[in-house]
């Protein structure tokens, strides 16, 4: 696995989409010959990306202090 640099700028690959599945509900990733299902979570992540990587930072900041608040996480 690859790390996640700090100035990364995360986007969808070429040839690469997220589009909504109207028939079975939800969103699916689109890419030559491959279609994947997309979780809620994971189309909110992408949907961040095309974003400044400070937002994606501060709402991940923002999940985890709450996440430990509730102990439900260690930071």
């Amino acid at each position: 696995m690859t790390a996640l640099a700090d100035d990364a700028r995360p986007r969808l690959a070429r040839g690469v989409r997220l589009q909504e599945d109207k028939a079975r509900g939800g969103f699916v990733l689109l890419a030559p010959e491959r279609v994947l299902h997309a979780n809620g979570t994971a189309v909110e992540v992408l949907r961040l990306c095309v974003d400044e990587r400070r937002r994606i930072a501060a709402e991940v900041a923002a999940l985890l202090t709450d996440l430990a608040a509730k102990r439900m996480v260690e930071l």
